[in-house]
Protein backbone atom coordinates (compact mmCIF):
# COMPACT_ATOMS: atom_id res chain seq x y z
CA UNK A 1 0.00 0.00 0.00
CA UNK A 2 2.65 2.64 0.97
CA UNK A 3 6.25 2.16 1.18
CA UNK A 4 7.72 4.90 1.61
CA UNK A 5 6.33 7.67 3.56
CA UNK A 6 7.74 11.66 3.87
CA UNK A 7 7.38 13.32 6.98
CA UNK A 8 8.34 16.93 7.65
CA UNK A 9 10.13 17.63 10.90
CA UNK A 10 10.60 20.91 12.54
CA UNK A 11 10.36 19.80 16.34
CA UNK A 12 7.19 21.69 17.04
CA UNK A 13 4.56 19.14 18.36
CA UNK A 14 2.40 19.41 15.79
CA UNK A 15 5.31 17.79 13.60
CA UNK A 16 6.11 15.61 16.62
CA UNK A 17 2.88 14.56 16.31
CA UNK A 18 2.55 13.81 12.88
CA UNK A 19 5.83 12.00 13.17
CA UNK A 20 4.36 9.59 15.82
CA UNK A 21 1.55 9.03 13.86
CA UNK A 22 4.25 8.05 10.50
CA UNK A 23 5.87 5.61 12.77
CA UNK A 24 2.08 3.92 14.02
CA UNK A 25 1.45 3.40 10.74
CA UNK A 26 4.66 2.50 8.76
CA UNK A 27 5.37 -0.13 11.40
CA UNK A 28 1.87 -1.60 10.63
CA UNK A 29 2.49 -1.43 6.44
CA UNK A 30 6.66 -2.47 6.72
CA UNK A 31 7.22 0.98 5.18
CA UNK A 32 10.36 3.55 5.36
CA UNK A 33 9.78 6.84 6.18
CA UNK A 34 11.47 9.91 4.91
CA UNK A 35 12.21 12.38 7.56
CA UNK A 36 12.63 15.90 5.76
CA UNK A 37 13.84 19.26 7.86
CA UNK A 38 13.40 22.42 5.99
CA UNK A 39 15.67 25.39 6.62
CA UNK A 40 14.11 28.52 5.64
CA UNK A 41 16.48 30.81 5.47
CA UNK A 42 14.35 33.40 3.89
CA UNK A 43 13.39 35.22 7.40
CA UNK A 44 17.06 35.23 8.35
CA UNK A 45 17.88 36.89 4.99
CA UNK A 46 15.95 39.97 6.28
CA UNK A 47 16.72 40.13 9.38
CA UNK A 48 20.64 39.59 9.80
CA UNK A 49 22.72 42.83 9.36
CA UNK A 50 26.34 41.16 8.39
CA UNK A 51 27.55 38.26 6.12
CA UNK A 52 29.26 36.77 9.10
CA UNK A 53 26.26 36.52 11.14
CA UNK A 54 23.86 35.29 8.37
CA UNK A 55 26.78 32.03 8.19
CA UNK A 56 27.09 31.59 11.82
CA UNK A 57 22.88 31.79 12.57
CA UNK A 58 22.32 29.64 9.20
CA UNK A 59 25.36 27.22 10.46
CA UNK A 60 23.08 26.70 13.76
CA UNK A 61 19.48 26.67 11.73
CA UNK A 62 21.86 23.58 9.91
CA UNK A 63 23.27 21.68 12.84
CA UNK A 64 19.36 22.21 14.86
CA UNK A 65 18.17 20.34 11.41
CA UNK A 66 20.94 17.82 11.95
CA UNK A 67 19.79 16.83 15.47
CA UNK A 68 16.20 17.27 15.05
CA UNK A 69 16.61 14.42 12.02
CA UNK A 70 18.72 12.10 14.32
CA UNK A 71 16.07 12.54 16.99
CA UNK A 72 13.50 11.53 14.45
CA UNK A 73 15.35 9.08 13.46
CA UNK A 74 16.49 7.28 16.86
CA UNK A 75 12.49 7.33 17.36
CA UNK A 76 11.68 5.86 14.15
CA UNK A 77 14.36 3.11 14.87
CA UNK A 78 13.81 2.52 18.70
CA UNK A 79 9.80 1.43 17.17
CA UNK A 80 11.47 -0.93 14.73
CA UNK A 81 10.74 1.74 11.46
CA UNK A 82 13.47 2.10 9.60
CA UNK A 83 14.38 5.68 7.79
CA UNK A 84 16.39 7.96 5.65
CA UNK A 85 16.65 11.58 6.48
CA UNK A 86 17.10 14.73 4.30
CA UNK A 87 18.07 18.59 5.04
CA UNK A 88 17.08 21.32 2.44
CA UNK A 89 17.76 24.86 2.66
CA UNK A 90 14.86 27.43 1.30
CA UNK A 91 16.06 30.71 0.42
CA UNK A 92 12.93 31.36 -1.99
CA UNK A 93 9.20 30.23 -2.28
CA UNK A 94 7.55 28.20 0.22
CA UNK A 95 8.57 25.36 2.57
CA UNK A 96 5.36 23.42 0.73
CA UNK A 97 7.42 23.83 -2.42
CA UNK A 98 9.82 21.61 -0.94
CA UNK A 99 7.74 18.86 0.87
CA UNK A 100 6.23 18.34 -2.82
CA UNK A 101 9.17 18.66 -4.50
CA UNK A 102 11.09 16.09 -2.11
CA UNK A 103 8.05 13.54 -2.64
CA UNK A 104 8.70 13.03 -5.98
CA UNK A 105 12.72 13.03 -5.97
CA UNK A 106 12.45 10.61 -3.19
CA UNK A 107 9.55 8.35 -4.49
CA UNK A 108 7.35 8.83 -1.50
CA UNK A 109 3.20 7.26 -1.87
CA UNK A 110 2.08 9.12 1.20
CA UNK A 111 2.95 12.54 2.90
CA UNK A 112 2.08 12.81 6.79
CA UNK A 113 2.60 15.80 8.39
CA UNK A 114 1.07 17.75 11.72
CA UNK A 115 -0.68 21.17 11.08
CA UNK A 116 -2.62 23.24 13.26
CA UNK A 117 -5.69 23.14 12.33
CA UNK A 118 -5.91 26.90 12.51
CA UNK A 119 -9.15 28.75 11.62
CA UNK A 120 -10.76 31.72 10.46
CA UNK A 121 -8.24 35.04 10.61
CA UNK A 122 -5.34 33.45 11.96
CA UNK A 123 -5.31 30.85 9.26
CA UNK A 124 -5.84 33.89 6.79
CA UNK A 125 -2.87 35.81 8.34
CA UNK A 126 -0.58 33.02 9.04
CA UNK A 127 -0.72 31.17 5.30
CA UNK A 128 -0.84 27.18 5.83
CA UNK A 129 1.92 25.23 4.19
CA UNK A 130 0.06 22.49 5.15
CA UNK A 131 -3.07 23.26 3.06
CA UNK A 132 -0.59 23.78 0.22
CA UNK A 133 1.21 20.57 0.10
CA UNK A 134 -2.32 18.86 0.27
CA UNK A 135 -3.51 21.07 -2.87
CA UNK A 136 -0.42 20.28 -4.38
CA UNK A 137 0.75 16.89 -3.95
CA UNK A 138 0.40 13.76 -6.11
CA UNK A 139 0.24 11.59 -3.27
CA UNK A 140 -2.41 11.44 -0.54
CA UNK A 141 -1.59 13.71 2.63
CA UNK A 142 -1.93 12.74 6.19
CA UNK A 143 -2.67 15.30 8.48
CA UNK A 144 -2.37 15.26 12.29
CA UNK A 145 -3.34 17.96 14.78
CA UNK A 146 -0.97 17.90 17.92
CA UNK A 147 -2.91 17.16 21.10
CA UNK A 148 -3.54 20.54 21.96
CA UNK A 149 -4.97 21.33 18.69
CA UNK A 150 -7.50 18.54 19.15
CA UNK A 151 -8.21 19.98 22.74
CA UNK A 152 -9.26 23.36 21.72
CA UNK A 153 -11.36 22.08 18.84
CA UNK A 154 -12.35 19.62 21.35
CA UNK A 155 -11.54 16.18 19.29
CA UNK A 156 -11.50 12.64 21.17
CA UNK A 157 -7.57 12.07 21.89
CA UNK A 158 -7.46 9.77 19.01
CA UNK A 159 -8.76 11.93 16.27
CA UNK A 160 -7.15 13.11 13.10
CA UNK A 161 -7.40 14.59 10.00
CA UNK A 162 -7.95 12.87 7.60
CA UNK A 163 -6.17 11.99 4.47
CA UNK A 164 -6.48 13.96 1.44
Amino acid sequence: MYARILVPIDGSPTANAGLDEAIRLALKLDATLVLLHVVNERPLMLETATAASFDEIRRQMLADGDRLLEDAARRALDAGVSSESAIKELTAGRVSDVIVREVGRRGCDLVVMGTHGRRGVSRLIMGSDAELVVRESAVPVLMVRDSAARRALDLPAADTAGAH
